[in-house]
Order: C-alpha cells, then sequence, then structure tokens
C-alpha cells in the first residue's frame, strides 16, 4: 500500500494528491458539504477583519434553527417557522433549475415563470370561487399551469427552432414583469403598489402550523413543497418519463435512436421546470402577503434557485437541504445586524459557497487533462 509499480518495474510513491482529489470531486455530496464550511470559514475570517465578533453570527444560527437566544436563555419557535417560509420559495425555484439541468437544459428562467405563477395565482385569488380550501387549491394549480406554460413557450422554440433556452429565458423574464405589472394594474381598486385584499379563503394560512411555530407565517405551503420534492425525485428517478428526460440531456442524437421524442421531452423538461417556479410564486404570493402585488422589480428568488439547485447538485433531496442552508442564512441575516455583524456577510458567504461549488467543474478538467497527458506519453514509450 502506498507505492505502486510503472511499466519499468520502477517504484514510486502513490500519488496520493490526486487521490484526495478523485475522491473529493467524485462525491458531490462531499463537495457540498466541503464547500459550505468552507463558505463559512471564510466569513469567519472577514468578520475578524472588521473587528466584529463572529459569535454574533453563528448565535442568530442557532436561533433561527432552533429557536434558542444563547444571549437571553429564552426559547421561541416562531424563528424556525420563518426560517421555513424563507426557504420554500428558494427550494421550488432550486427545484426548476435542478429539473432542467438534470435533462441537459440551463433554465433561468426561473424568475418570469416565477412572476407568471404570481400573476396567475393572484387573479385566481382575487376573482375565483370563495370556497374554503377550493379556493387556494385552485389559486395554486392556476400558478402551476401559468409557469409551466412560461417555461413550455421556451421548450418549444428549442425544440422546434433550437433557439438557445438562455436567452429566451432572459429575454421572457422582463417579459413576464412587464406583463404582470399590466395586467394587475387593470384589477378595480388596484393601486401602484397592491390590488384589493385577498378573501379570507385564498390565502395558504394554516392555524395549525401558525400555532405550532408561536404565530409565523407558515403555511400550507410548506406540504406543496414538500410534493414537489417527492414528485421530482419520483419522476427523474423512477419513470420512465425521467428515464427518456435524462438520456436526451446525455446524448440527443443517442436518445433519438433509442426511440425517444426529444423534441418532446424538451418541451416536457421545460414545463414541468416552469411549474415548480410558478408554483413558488403562488406561495410567496398567497402566504406571505394579504394582497396582491403590483411588481415593480423581480424578487429575486428565480435567479438564487440557480445557486441552490448548484450547490445541491440538481437532485431532488440535495436542493431541498441547500435551499434551507440559503433561507436560513436569509433569515439569520436581520438577527446577525442587531448583533453588529455586517448584513453583506450573509450574501458574501452565498457567493462563496457558488463560487466554491465552481472550482469543482475547473480541477476535473485539470484532472481529465492530466490524465489524457499521461496516457499519451505512455503510448509514445511503447
Amino acid at each position: 500500500m502506498g507505492k505502486q509499480t510503472d511499466r519499468g518495474n520502477k517504484i514510486r510513491p502513490f500519488p496520493l494528491r490526486e487521490g484526495l482529489l478523485e475522491l473529493f470531486t467524485g462525491s458531490d455530496g462531499l463537495v457540498s458539504v466541503a464547500v459550505v464550511l468552507l463558505g463559512f470559514l471564510v466569513g469567519t475570517v472577514l468578520i475578524l477583519l472588521v473587528g466584529r465578533n463572529p459569535a454574533g453570527m453563528y448565535q442568530a444560527i442557532v436561533q433561527v434553527l432552533t429557536g434558542w437566544d444563547l444571549r437571553r436563555g429564552t426559547l421561541n419557535v416562531r424563528y424556525i417557522g420563518e426560517w421555513l417560509i424563507m426557504s420554500i420559495p428558494l427550494i421550488l425555484c432550486g427545484l426548476s433549475m435542478a429539473f432542467a439541468a438534470r435533462t441537459g437544459l440551463f433554465n433561468i428562467g426561473a424568475e418570469g415563470q416565477y412572476i407568471a405563477g404570481l400573476t396567475a395565482a393572484q387573479f385566481v385569488a382575487i376573482y375565483g370561487p370563495p370556497v374554503p380550501v377550493l379556493h387556494w387549491v385552485l389559486a395554486a394549480a392556476a400558478a402551476l399551469i401559468a409557469g409551466a406554460l412560461w417555461g413550455g413557450i421556451v421548450g418549444y422554440f428549442k425544440a422546434r427552432f433550437s433557439v438557445s433556452e438562455v436567452v429566451a429565458t432572459i429575454m421572457m423574464n422582463y417579459i413576464a414583469l412587464y406583463a404582470s405589472r399590466y395586467l394587475t394594474m387593470r384589477i378595480p381598486g388596484t393601486n401602484t403598489f397592491q390590488t384589493p385584499p385577498f378573501p379570507p379563503t385564498a390565502r395558504l394560512s394554516s392555524s395549525f402550523l401558525e400555532s405550532l411555530t408561536n404565530g409565523s407565517r407558515l403555511n400550507h405551503g410548506l406540504w406543496l413543497t414538500l410534493g414537489a420534492v417527492v414528485f421530482f425525485w419520483i419522476v427523474i428517478g423512477k419513470t420512465r418519463l425521467g428515464y427518456s428526460l435524462r438520456a436526451t440531456g446525455f446524448n440527443k442524437e443517442a436518445a433519438r435512436y433509442g426511440g425517444i421524442n426529444v423534441n418532446a421531452a424538451i418541451i416536457s423538461a421545460m414545463a414541468i421546470s416552469g411549474a415548480f417556479a410558478g408554483l413558488a410564486g403562488s406561495v410567496v404570493s398567497l402566504g406571505a402577503f394579504s394582497a396582491g402585488r403590483v411588481l415593480a422589480v423581480q424578487d429575486g428568488y428565480g435567479f438564487d434557485g440557480i445557486a441552490v439547485a448548484l450547490v445541491g447538485n440538481s437532485t431532488a433531496w440535495g436542493t431541498a437541504l441547500s435551499g434551507l442552508l440559503f433561507g436560513m442564512l436569509k433569515s439569520a441575516q436581520p438577527l446577525m445586524q442587531s448583533r453588529q455583524i455586517p448584513k453583506e456577510i450573509t450574501s458574501i458567504i452565498m457567493g462563496l459557497v457558488v463560487v466554491f461549488i465552481s472550482l469543482r467543474g475547473g480541477v476535473r478538467i485539470i484532472m481529465e487533462w492530466q490524465m489524457k497527458e499521461k496516457a499519451r506519453k505512455g503510448r509514445s514509450m511503447e
């Protein structure tokens, strides 16, 4: 152990460094854990450099995760509920990006699909039948369909005309934003900021979850999100549809040769991807607000979802955990400020995590190049 014999029967040390690199780049879960820890480490160093105590950051994180205020020794589980409600749209938009990535597509249009879903949910909330449960179910379904249509349009142009989904989704983001403003402003009683209040039957609020978390905004969106994660996991890994989508992503020509309708797979992938983001729009609109909003700018959940999917390795449960991580950092930000920690630290940590995880691709490229060079030299010596 620890040595290996080359072609000339010479003994040389085992390349431990390369072995560690292979281990690091070969395990997606290990990479995610490592880059998160590295992000927090750098964040801690930055806090020390600006003359603050990094303990305040970790106290805020503990308070968000458990409800315990370590300074005062008090417990308030409302912080847990607010953490979850902050994480829900991040998880759903992360699933949107991740689903497309698993099928060989790059969906950076989750923001537009989110806006399409939010707008559809608001219209159904205002004009739908005020029947308990049915009302918000219809609104959430409308949001899901609107997001699927918005993503499906991009999939159609990709499949039919080979239009880059990156360019198309960027343009669709802005179309969704300004179309939402135009349509929402046409609702009677709407001002430049918001619509008339939603009927109580349209809200996703749950008295059980609110009482369980001491009056937080946690709502039925929690169950919708859990269902979306399970749906992603089953479809991608357990169904024929998921197989055809993944095969198309690996190699379109091979998938077509194998009898898979590649165009239908592309459209389906983008539609399902958009549905996740549309559902996120309904959860934010009906769960966090009592009236519809006239959007002046993009909320940014769709763009945050890209980072969530990257850290979660584009898997269902990995994306869910990544969304909880990013939601925790966003929820802890006000608590950090109260402890004299600069508010920019959370954004820096999230950015560093994404940068560090992207380095894995660079390391893999270097390792592949080194292997090719060794193989070439080996052939030249024969």
